[in-house]
């Protein structure tokens, strides 16, 4: 496939996660999808995870910022926005909605073979993420993390 069929694949992804269309996921992701971050093999993993944060962001967005592809690699940085309105899990720990509003923005890398994603991860900076929430504070000395979910 051409670098412009991929970045497509992509896009569509994308906009399949926007809209909250899992079936869209079918067509565009491989059976044994692997997930870098998660360490996870399969499509179903993928969508339970997506179903997750569905429920715990409801207006989750992603918007593409930019796209770059070489070979059948493509990294996407979008600008992620969302409400914590559902309790979530982080770190084992379930954590109650703080109906705080996030924007931060987020790195995807993904492989794609014939169409379909094989492969993927993200790479981002989540310490705006838990500040925005409440969870962590920026002070001069830090505030000990396990101070923060007790």
């Amino acid at each position: 496939m051409s670098l412009e069929e991929n970045k497509a694949v992509v896009r569509r992804f994308i906009e399949a996660y926007n809209k909250r269309d899992l079936a869209v996921f079918d067509e565009l992701v491989a059976p044994d999808y692997y997930d870098q971050t998660f360490q996870q093999r399969g499509r179903e993993p993928l969508k339970q995870l997506f179903t997750m944060a569905f429920e715990t962001f409801p207006d989750w967005h992603e918007a593409i910022e930019d796209m770059i592809a070489e070979g059948d690699k493509v990294w996407v940085r979008v600008k992620a926005t969302g409400t914590n309105t559902g309790e979530w899990n982080l770190f084992g720990v379930t954590i109650p909605p703080t109906g705080k509003r996030v924007s931060y923005r987020m790195v995807f890398n993904w492989r794609v073979v014939n169409g379909k994603l094989v492969e993927g991860g993200e790479v981002d900076d989540n310490l705006p993420f838990l500040k925005a929430l409440g969870f962590i504070e920026y002070t001069e000395k830090g505030k000990p993390l396990e101070k923060v979910f007790v």
